[in-house]
């Protein structure tokens, strides 16, 4: 017997599975490493970026596409506003991470909070991380 496939018909593989092995893949907690490192460092370039010390490219490896775009944005209306103010990126504030705070709601993702000294201000910077490809990448960062 043989069977004839019009040409209107679709092929009958399953395309959401091709596209998902090549998404990122999560990965658990236990081959990942230390989070606080990474909270501490992405909290550091989040504000350095923002106070107009270090460009925004640099963090873009260890951010997904979302956090990059608003990170570039803040970036951007920080330096629009520090040209108005008639200020320089040479006179930036000197920016000191103080404690950090790290909790796991589920396996493979983190969220934490660092307190950040930023010139004369004490701001939080939160971060969640999830662990995809082997390696931690922030979902969200969020400056207070």
């Amino acid at each position: 017997m043989v069977t004839t496939v019009s040409s209107s018909e679709a092929p009958r593989h399953n395309k959401s599975r091709t596209t998902e092995f090549f998404d990122p893949q999560p990965t658990p907690r236990s081959e990942l490493p230390d989070p606080r490192e990474t909270i501490e460092r992405l909290a550091l370039i989040g504000c350095e970026i923002i106070a107009g010390i270090r460009p925004v490219e640099q963090i873009g490896r260890w951010v997904t596409e979302d956090v990059y775009r608003v990170v570039a944005e803040r970036s951007i209306a920080a330096r629009r506003n520090r040209i108005a103010r008639g200020e320089s990126t040479k006179a930036s504030p000197l920016i000191i991470v103080g404690l950090t705070v790290v909790t796991e709601p589920s396996d493979g993702v983190v969220e934490g909070v660092s307190l950040i000294r930023f010139g004369q201000r004490t701001r939080a910077v939160c971060v969640r991380l999830e662990g995809l490809d082997h390696r931690w990448r922030a979902s969200a960062l969020a400056l207070l």
